[in-house]
Protein backbone atom coordinates (compact mmCIF):
# COMPACT_ATOMS: atom_id res chain seq x y z
CA UNK A 1 0.00 0.00 0.00
CA UNK A 2 1.64 3.25 -0.87
CA UNK A 3 1.01 6.09 1.68
CA UNK A 4 -0.91 8.85 1.09
CA UNK A 5 2.32 11.74 0.96
CA UNK A 6 -0.35 14.70 -0.17
CA UNK A 7 -0.38 18.11 1.86
CA UNK A 8 -3.03 20.76 1.73
CA UNK A 9 -2.28 23.53 0.18
CA UNK A 10 -0.48 26.26 2.24
CA UNK A 11 -2.65 29.94 2.35
CA UNK A 12 -0.85 32.63 0.63
CA UNK A 13 1.27 34.46 3.18
CA UNK A 14 -0.02 37.76 4.42
CA UNK A 15 2.95 39.64 3.19
CA UNK A 16 2.37 37.76 0.13
CA UNK A 17 -0.76 38.77 -0.43
CA UNK A 18 -0.38 42.79 0.29
CA UNK A 19 2.57 42.84 -1.63
CA UNK A 20 0.57 41.58 -4.83
CA UNK A 21 -2.18 43.81 -3.94
CA UNK A 22 0.38 47.13 -4.15
CA UNK A 23 2.07 45.92 -7.45
CA UNK A 24 -1.86 45.39 -9.04
CA UNK A 25 -2.72 48.81 -7.68
CA UNK A 26 1.15 50.44 -8.83
CA UNK A 27 0.08 48.95 -12.17
CA UNK A 28 -3.31 50.57 -12.48
CA UNK A 29 -2.22 53.92 -11.58
CA UNK A 30 0.76 53.44 -13.97
CA UNK A 31 -1.36 52.34 -16.61
CA UNK A 32 -3.70 54.91 -16.22
CA UNK A 33 -0.81 57.78 -15.97
CA UNK A 34 0.57 56.79 -19.00
CA UNK A 35 -3.26 56.83 -20.99
CA UNK A 36 -3.58 60.56 -19.81
CA UNK A 37 -0.09 61.27 -21.16
CA UNK A 38 -1.18 59.75 -24.11
CA UNK A 39 -4.09 61.39 -24.21
CA UNK A 40 -2.52 64.81 -23.28
CA UNK A 41 0.19 64.62 -26.56
CA UNK A 42 -3.24 63.93 -28.44
CA UNK A 43 -4.58 67.40 -27.30
CA UNK A 44 -7.33 65.09 -25.64
CA UNK A 45 -8.97 63.71 -28.17
CA UNK A 46 -9.42 60.17 -26.62
CA UNK A 47 -11.92 62.08 -24.00
CA UNK A 48 -14.16 61.83 -27.05
CA UNK A 49 -14.40 57.98 -26.59
CA UNK A 50 -16.09 58.50 -23.00
CA UNK A 51 -20.57 57.50 -22.52
CA UNK A 52 -22.86 59.17 -24.73
CA UNK A 53 -25.75 58.78 -23.30
CA UNK A 54 -28.28 56.99 -25.06
CA UNK A 55 -26.12 56.51 -28.24
CA UNK A 56 -25.59 53.14 -29.01
CA UNK A 57 -22.03 53.90 -30.46
CA UNK A 58 -21.95 55.41 -26.95
CA UNK A 59 -22.17 52.14 -25.53
CA UNK A 60 -18.41 51.45 -26.01
CA UNK A 61 -17.77 54.40 -23.84
CA UNK A 62 -18.44 52.38 -21.26
CA UNK A 63 -16.02 50.15 -21.35
CA UNK A 64 -13.15 53.15 -22.47
CA UNK A 65 -14.40 55.92 -20.08
CA UNK A 66 -12.46 54.79 -16.51
CA UNK A 67 -9.49 54.95 -18.68
CA UNK A 68 -10.09 58.72 -19.55
CA UNK A 69 -9.57 61.56 -17.55
CA UNK A 70 -10.06 65.61 -18.51
CA UNK A 71 -6.51 66.27 -17.86
CA UNK A 72 -4.02 64.79 -14.89
CA UNK A 73 -5.64 66.82 -11.87
CA UNK A 74 -8.65 64.81 -12.68
CA UNK A 75 -6.18 61.35 -12.77
CA UNK A 76 -5.37 63.04 -9.37
CA UNK A 77 -8.03 63.31 -7.99
CA UNK A 78 -9.39 59.87 -7.94
CA UNK A 79 -6.30 58.21 -7.78
CA UNK A 80 -5.49 59.44 -4.08
CA UNK A 81 -8.25 57.45 -2.80
CA UNK A 82 -8.67 54.65 -5.49
CA UNK A 83 -5.25 53.58 -4.80
CA UNK A 84 -6.00 53.10 -0.96
CA UNK A 85 -9.65 51.45 -1.76
CA UNK A 86 -8.56 49.27 -4.81
CA UNK A 87 -5.68 47.50 -2.63
CA UNK A 88 -8.33 46.54 0.06
CA UNK A 89 -10.87 45.31 -2.53
CA UNK A 90 -7.59 43.38 -4.74
CA UNK A 91 -6.97 41.84 -0.84
CA UNK A 92 -11.04 41.00 -0.52
CA UNK A 93 -9.95 38.18 -3.18
CA UNK A 94 -12.85 39.49 -5.67
CA UNK A 95 -11.61 42.74 -7.06
CA UNK A 96 -12.11 41.49 -10.38
CA UNK A 97 -15.78 40.37 -10.08
CA UNK A 98 -16.85 43.79 -7.54
CA UNK A 99 -15.02 46.10 -10.21
CA UNK A 100 -16.82 44.29 -12.95
CA UNK A 101 -20.39 44.98 -10.96
CA UNK A 102 -19.53 48.27 -10.54
CA UNK A 103 -18.00 49.27 -14.34
CA UNK A 104 -21.16 48.20 -15.63
CA UNK A 105 -23.99 49.31 -13.17
CA UNK A 106 -21.76 52.78 -13.10
CA UNK A 107 -21.41 52.64 -17.38
CA UNK A 108 -25.06 51.62 -17.82
CA UNK A 109 -26.67 54.49 -15.31
CA UNK A 110 -24.79 57.59 -16.59
CA UNK A 111 -25.59 55.52 -20.15
CA UNK A 112 -29.42 55.73 -18.88
CA UNK A 113 -29.84 59.57 -17.50
CA UNK A 114 -26.74 61.31 -18.06
CA UNK A 115 -28.07 64.72 -20.36
CA UNK A 116 -27.92 64.10 -23.66
CA UNK A 117 -25.39 66.28 -24.85
CA UNK A 118 -23.05 64.94 -22.36
CA UNK A 119 -19.88 62.93 -22.34
CA UNK A 120 -18.94 61.60 -19.21
CA UNK A 121 -15.18 60.26 -18.70
CA UNK A 122 -13.60 58.65 -15.38
CA UNK A 123 -12.81 56.22 -12.78
CA UNK A 124 -14.41 58.07 -10.46
CA UNK A 125 -17.79 55.45 -10.66
CA UNK A 126 -15.64 52.94 -10.02
CA UNK A 127 -14.09 54.28 -7.12
CA UNK A 128 -17.12 55.05 -5.22
CA UNK A 129 -18.28 52.03 -6.07
CA UNK A 130 -14.97 50.24 -3.89
CA UNK A 131 -16.24 52.64 -1.24
CA UNK A 132 -19.31 51.48 -0.49
CA UNK A 133 -18.55 47.45 -1.72
CA UNK A 134 -16.15 47.87 1.45
CA UNK A 135 -18.20 49.98 3.70
CA UNK A 136 -21.16 47.01 3.11
CA UNK A 137 -19.46 43.94 2.75
CA UNK A 138 -19.60 42.86 6.24
CA UNK A 139 -22.85 42.71 6.97
CA UNK A 140 -23.38 40.88 3.70
CA UNK A 141 -20.72 38.09 5.03
CA UNK A 142 -21.41 38.34 8.52
CA UNK A 143 -18.35 39.43 9.47
CA UNK A 144 -17.52 41.30 12.71
CA UNK A 145 -14.08 42.20 11.89
CA UNK A 146 -15.75 43.66 7.69
CA UNK A 147 -17.68 45.14 9.57
CA UNK A 148 -15.37 47.67 11.94
CA UNK A 149 -13.14 47.51 8.84
CA UNK A 150 -16.47 49.36 7.00
CA UNK A 151 -16.79 51.69 10.02
CA UNK A 152 -13.26 52.53 9.33
CA UNK A 153 -13.27 53.27 5.41
CA UNK A 154 -17.15 55.33 6.12
CA UNK A 155 -15.25 57.68 8.74
CA UNK A 156 -12.05 57.93 6.81
CA UNK A 157 -14.08 58.17 3.10
CA UNK A 158 -17.18 58.69 3.34
CA UNK A 159 -17.66 62.19 2.98
CA UNK A 160 -17.06 61.99 -0.74
CA UNK A 161 -20.41 60.20 -1.10
CA UNK A 162 -21.99 63.72 -1.27
CA UNK A 163 -20.99 62.95 -4.54
CA UNK A 164 -23.49 61.05 -5.76
CA UNK A 165 -25.74 64.12 -5.12
CA UNK A 166 -26.63 66.44 -7.93
CA UNK A 167 -25.12 69.79 -7.46
CA UNK A 168 -21.72 70.33 -8.96
CA UNK A 169 -21.63 71.21 -12.54
CA UNK A 170 -19.61 68.95 -14.45
CA UNK A 171 -19.29 66.52 -12.11
CA UNK A 172 -21.29 63.30 -12.74
CA UNK A 173 -23.02 62.64 -9.85
CA UNK A 174 -24.62 59.70 -11.99
CA UNK A 175 -21.90 58.02 -12.76
CA UNK A 176 -20.77 58.35 -8.26
CA UNK A 177 -24.33 57.13 -7.86
CA UNK A 178 -24.71 54.15 -10.05
CA UNK A 179 -21.11 53.71 -8.84
CA UNK A 180 -22.10 53.42 -5.37
CA UNK A 181 -25.16 51.00 -5.62
CA UNK A 182 -22.79 48.82 -7.69
CA UNK A 183 -20.33 48.32 -4.96
CA UNK A 184 -23.22 47.75 -3.03
CA UNK A 185 -24.64 45.04 -5.75
CA UNK A 186 -20.65 43.49 -6.01
CA UNK A 187 -21.03 42.72 -1.98
CA UNK A 188 -23.81 41.19 -2.42
CA UNK A 189 -23.14 39.18 -4.86
CA UNK A 190 -19.56 38.09 -4.13
CA UNK A 191 -21.10 37.29 -0.44
CA UNK A 192 -23.29 34.74 -2.33
CA UNK A 193 -21.01 33.03 -4.04
CA UNK A 194 -18.10 32.90 -1.36
CA UNK A 195 -20.56 31.61 0.17
CA UNK A 196 -20.02 34.12 3.27
CA UNK A 197 -16.60 32.57 3.56
CA UNK A 198 -14.57 35.71 2.75
CA UNK A 199 -12.09 36.99 5.85
CA UNK A 200 -10.53 39.68 4.47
Amino acid sequence: MIPDTTRPAKPDAPWGRWLSAVIAVAVMAAVLFAIELIDTVMDGRLDAHGIVPRSWSGLLGILWAPFLHADFAHLVGNLLPGVVLGFFVVLSGHAVAVTAVIWVTSGLGVWLISPSDSVTIGASGIVFGWLTFLIVRGAFNRDVWQVLGGIVVLFIYGGILWGALPGTAGVSWQGHLFGAIGGVLAASVTSVSAGHRDRI
